[in-house]
């Protein structure tokens, strides 16, 4: 419904705008002046400080935003990791419950605002432009990618915004993607399969012709958000841009490329101009012999790629003084920045099906936001006994990678892990409450779907997707109900309370 959207996101219309939001709010912004490297340093602190997610344990979950001042190696540039990291973060962007953020996004899709361009005198981005036809140019010394851990291929822009345009149609389309420094101008590109860029760099080399690609670094939070739509909910030639524009209430300026035929986000923080090569293809990587790219959402470091498309790097430009925008692959911030629009595309497609019986849905932390998600449904009649596995159904059309669902009923909280396998432990039976289905597609970062894993999987790739159904039934509602405690005031015993 439009009322579910946010009218007005002027507190937060570009990254520096979120951080000064975030300094008011005490408990969410930390800094420090200490020189930190790049190089798995930077990362290693913050898995400390408020990585959470699928991260390796000891980490924090919900931790404060840091910015780091000092980077080894560079001058004039800091660094700021978690924005996204906290689903209260991102509703405090949002103004938005955050529990209610999937609804929210949800009704964006349904109300787009489509970007809008201004001239280069409004744009900040290109305050400051290196060409890569300077002698001098480098972006291993321009940026200060850092790598996640110490044998990731090499350094790593984690929270690069690409932007590109269809070469026939001229529709765009916005996404985050694993972009890996390979030398002093080029950049290596994993685009995994079905993602709207990749079906417009094939139609460039099929024709023999570079696909112009502008990256945009640094961002506010809308953007970042809804960058992570996939189909079927935002379909080829659908720019995502415009669900940003309907998130923050007015639209994304957007500015021409100096050197390319492209448009980038024109309050950014960073940007890259450059062209994905047609028909060349590099090791990810080539510099390192690591056998490895980068921590992933599952928690698992990623194999580098034998053959990846490389994006021929035309110019840099940026504000002064700019900050980097990057991310721990595992972390929180990948649940929530992929998670919600999760959320948001199971909602749209099972409310089209079944009106007002999917309460509510949770991209979980240990999916990464993308393999597990639990789905409160409402059975108002005997006649809706079945259709909380329909819906599950509809779920798995709706985000083609998730890998499990767990269903319970609308007086669990789906945001409590432990409310949840409470339900598993209490309204679920395993021969019963099951259900099985093998051989489909799903993410392909996902380390068990291989053969060897499994005699049921024909192909690194497929797996077997699993309803756990902890709904109960509806003829034995009177039977499970929770114990109802006296509804009392805290506030009148502890003034403080929250």
């Amino acid at each position: 419904m439009a009322n579910e959207l946010n009218k007005d996101q002027s507190q937060t219309h570009d990254l520096r705008s979120a951080i000064e939001l975030l300094k008011s709010t005490p408990g969410e912004y930390v800094e420090t002046n200490v020189e930190v490297d790049p190089r798995a340093e930077l990362s290693g602190v913050y898995r400390y400080v408020g990585a959470g997610g699928t991260c390796e344990r000891p980490t924090r979950k919900n931790g404060p935003v840091m910015m780091f001042n000092k980077i080894k190696g560079f001058d004039d540039i800091s660094v700021i990791i978690g924005l996204n990291g906290s689903r209260k973060r991102v509703g405090q962007f949002l103004n938005c419950e955050p529990e209610r953020l999937g609804h929210l996004l949800k009704d964006s899709v349904q109300n787009p605002i489509a970007p809008v361009e201004v001239s280069a005198d409004k744009a900040v981005c290109q305050e400051v432009v290196h060409l890569a036809t300077d002698a001098n140019f480098d972006l291993r010394k321009l940026l200060p990618a850092p790598t996640n851990t110490e044998e990731d291929a090499g350094p790593y822009i984690t929270m690069g915004l690409c932007y590109a345009s269809d070469p026939e149609t001229h529709e765009s389309d916005i996404t985050i993607h694993r972009l890996c420094v390979q030398s002093r101008d080029e950049l290596s590109m994993w685009l995994t399969p079905g993602r709207h860029i990749d079906a417009f760099r094939m139609k460039a080399e099929e024709a023999g012709k570079p696909l112009p690609i502008s990256i945009s670094i640094g961002v506010d939070p809308a953007i970042e958000i809804a960058a992570c739509f996939e189909p079927p909910t935002t379909p080829l030639g659908f720019d995502e841009l415009s669900v940003a524009g309907a998130l923050r209430g007015h639209a994304v300026e957007m500015v021409k490329c100096k050197t390319i035929n492209e448009r980038a986000i024109a309050h950014a923080e960073i940007v890259i101009e450059g062209e994905l090569l047609p028909n060349v293809r590099v090791r990810e990587d080539q510099n390192t012999d690591s056998g490895k790219a980068m921590p992933e959402f599952p928690g698992y470091t990623g194999e580098a790629k034998e053959a990846l498309p490389v994006i021929k790097v035309k110019a840099v430009t940026h504000r002064h003084n700019p900050i980097w925008r990057t991310t721990v692959g595992p972390g929180e911030e990948h649940v929530n920045m992929a998670g919600i629009p999760t959320e948001a595309s199971i909602l749209d497609m099972v409310n089209r099906a079944m009106p007002g019986k999917l309460l509510n849905v949770f991209a979980h932390s240990a999916g990464g936001g993308k393999l597990l998600a639990v789905m409160q449904f409402k059975k108002f009649a005997p006649v809706d006994e079945g259709r909380q596995r329909q819906a599950a159904l509809l779920a798995f059309s709706a985000f083609p990678e998730l890998k499990h669902v767990i269903l319970v009923d609308e007086d669990v909280d789906i945001f409590d892990s432990d409310d949840v396998l409470w339900a598993m432990q209490t309204r679920y039976q395993g021969d019963v409450d099951t259900v099985f289905i093998p051989g489909v597609r799903c993410h392909p970062l996902d380390p068990s779907q291989t053969p060897e894993y499994s005699p049921s999987i024909l192909q690194t790739g497929m797996s077997c997707k699993t309803i756990y159904d902890c709904t109960v039934p509806f003829h034995l509602k009177s039977h499970f109900e929770r114990s109802k405690f006296k509804e009392v005031d805290v506030k009148r015993f502890l003034p403080d309370f929250e």
